[in-house]
């Protein structure tokens, strides 16, 4: 079922046409009062189909059981006095889910929540096609929110690893979240605006060993650049020594040298240096 816009005229007009008709009635009642009746009764139901739309409403029409179109011209109405006439809003509105504890694709437990904006597209749709369409919103984007919280990691530990996570995927995350919940709420003609991940953390019974993981991987990453640094310098400083003929050195002091200068370099602590007052082998 697809929305179909229907134009009633402006109920000012038949707001004076309904005014006038009661006088006239009463005033028929000396000359027919049969006829006084029918007008009266007439302007009584007329009256019935009025109606006002706000602005970003529509008004819904429906004529014993058929539905007969949306109106979303906003102002003052006049329609068949017999529609019945239900409300819709057509503002954008937040949703703010609960968080809900799922496992990421790696069996981890996680805690994530999202915010979705949305609004209503198609009347007909939202009022027909579901039972209750603010409901069918929340219940789908956690739905949504679950089935991809399990189809990601939450975090991976390998710097070189290229692969999305939760934590890193950023803006691709929140697209693939609103993909879905746009392809899951079509049914009910509702459009989804934005759609963000809000709140993402390990589950407490986890979130002391993964920050511990976390915080051992960083060492470990940090520990591997220091490494590469230092042998970039150990080798740059061999080759400007032979370079410039600063001093010759064997296999087994090059090799010393080599140990020094990376323990210096590689040491988490200040060096304290210990000056050789003898020879270079002594």
């Amino acid at each position: 079922m697809r929305d179909k816009i229907v134009h009633p005229p402006s109920g000012y007009l038949m707001l004076a046409l309904t005014l006038l008709a009661f006088p006239v009635g009463i005033g028929l009642f000396f000359y027919s009062p049969i006829v006084a009746v029918v007008v009266l009764l007439a302007a009584l139901i007329a009256s019935f189909g009025f109606f006002i739309v706000n602005p970003n409403e529509a008004k819904i029409l429906v004529l014993f059981g058929n539905y007969a179109g949306t109106v979303k011209d906003s102002g003052f109405k006049w329609s068949n006095p017999f529609y019945m006439k239900s409300t819709i809003s057509l503002r954008a509105r937040n949703l703010e889910g609960d968080k809900i504890k799922v496992n990421d694709s790696l069996g981890n437990p996680i805690v994530i929540g999202a915010v979705v904006v949305w609004q209503v597209n198609d009347t007909a749709q939202a009022k027909f096609e579901v039972d209750n369409y603010v409901q069918y919103v929340k219940l789908q984007s956690d739905a949504a929110l679950r089935h991809m919280a399990g189809t990601y990691a939450y975090d991976h530990f390998d710097d070189d690893q290229q692969e999305i996570t939760l934590r890193s995927g950023g803006d691709l995350i929140n697209e693939k979240l609103e993909s879905e919940l746009s392809e899951r709420l079509a049914r009910a003609g509702v459009t989804i605006l934005e759609a963000r991940i809000t709140h993402l953390a390990y589950a407490e019974e986890i979130a002391h060993a993964m920050l511990q993981r976390q915080q051992a991987t960083a060492m470990v990453a940090a520990r591997t650049k220091i490494v590469e640094g230092a042998v970039g310098m150990v080798d740059l400083a061999l080759k400007r020594l032979t370079e410039n003929a600063i001093v010759e050195l064997d296999e087994e002091k090059k090799a010393a040298m080599v140990s020094n200068l990376l323990v210096v370099l590689c040491s988490d602590k200040a060096a304290n240096p210990v000056v050789n007052t003898g020879t270079l082998y002594h």
